[in-house]
């Protein structure tokens, strides 16, 4: 059998993902060999959201993580997690629940994220009529042009404004380099280190200018974080690593990461002659790039016929060789929004999918944090 292969297909519903514990233990240790030390991760829990998952990591050594959603920020928190940045903005309703998690879980550090002055002056009031200070970073953007304030003097003058109040602390800095998914590794190194060199010129002015200290540098996503790794003062913080997808092992060959998640998939019919339709439709696998969006590891190349709610339909030669009711395996080109799309995985041990890993942190909102 093929290591992505089950024993017990007839025991599964499909569409489904199959987990596989020991490869997600050996990412955690890839990862951890990169960073030098478990203390320097800040890994993102957006691809998984799996409190198995969490406490792999910190049964290895890693304490420190990074969040988009506050239900991401509980499930660490529940399962190990002692500092938590939500890297995400809070706006509304979010951030009156985030005091109630930091009143929760006062051992925790919680952090967020601000890049303007509106938003930092909501923070403090709350953090204000809350009684409880609030940790902050300062989300730079360099060059992703999504969240963030370009590094320079505004970014300085909010900088200051969180260093000096009395219901703020400055963590640090947030620097998100997204964009950068350049597979050649020594191109992405090049345009990795000059998007950072504001960051460098902001640092020293706090530094020399200000009398500030930058604090902690949370760097980059997963296709950087190998060469932050390099600069022994910055925090790493990958996601993608720890399940792989195929879309980052096609693009990354230098990323030496396995596949640890699995799509299983069924043929539910032959609409003609070389074609099949699977159950693995939008609400299956992450469909939010052109096609194809799953690597079909029994069927080595396909032709897109059609994608809708519930069926994938492909055409190629050989088809025929498949019947209604048939299994068929594949890697996501794309794993964070499809573990998003499920309410739990398969857990694959000895070739057996023995066990339901709920995915505690797929909703958005948060229940039952009364203290």
């Amino acid at each position: 059998m093929n290591w992505y292969q089950i024993k017990n297909e007839a025991a599964v519903p499909s569409p489904a993902i199959l987990l596989f514990p020991d490869r997600i233990a050996a990412n955690i240790r890839q990862m951890i060999a990169i960073a030098g030390d478990p203390a320097r991760l800040r890994p993102h829990v957006k691809t998984h959201k799996l409190p198995h998952v969490i406490r792999m990591q910190v049964d290895a050594g890693i304490t420190r993580f990074k969040c988009a959603t506050l239900s991401e920020a509980l499930m660490v928190a529940e399962n190990g997690g002692t500092d938590i940045l939500i890297a995400y903005p809070l706006y509304g309703p979010a951030m009156e629940q985030l005091f109630l998690l930091i009143r929760k879980y006062p051992e925790i550090r919680f952090s967020v994220l601000a890049d303007n002055m509106p938003q930092i002056a909501t923070m403090e009031s709350l953090a204000q009529s809350n009684g409880l200070a609030l940790d902050v970073f300062l989300d730079l953007d360099v060059g992703m042009e999504r969240t963030g304030i370009p590094p320079g003097p505004e970014a300085l003058n909010l900088y200051r404004y969180v260093a000096n109040s009395d219901w703020l602390r400055a963590r640090g800095l947030h620097i998100y380099d997204g964009h950068l998914n350049i597979p050649d590794p020594q191109q992405r190194k090049g345009a990795c280190d000059y998007a950072f060199q504001p960051v460098n010129e902001l640092i020293y002015m706090m530094l020399e200018l200000a009398g500030t200290t930058p604090g902690e540098l949370v760097c980059g996503g997963t296709p950087t974080f190998p060469i932050h790794a390099g600069y022994p003062e910055r925090t790493l913080s990958p996601g993608t690593v720890l399940l792989w997808d195929w879309g980052y092992s096609t693009k990354f060959a230098d990323l030496p990461f396995q596949h640890a998640a699995v799509l299983f998939t069924r043929v539910v019919s032959k609409p003609g002659k070389n074609k099949l339709c699977l159950d693995l439709g939008h609400k299956a696998v992450g469909s939010e790039m052109p096609p194809p969006r799953v690597h079909l590891l029994d069927i080595p190349a396909y032709e897109h016929i059609a994608h809708s709610e519930e069926h994938l339909v492909i055409a190629f030669d050989g088809a025929d060789r498949f019947a209604a009711g048939d299994t068929i395996y594949g890697i996501p080109m794309h794993i964070c929004p499809t573990m998003a799309l499920h309410d739990f995985v398969w857990a694959v041990s000895e070739q057996v999918a023995t066990e339901k890993w709920y995915l505690t942190a797929r909703t958005r909102e948060i229940k039952d944090v009364g203290v």
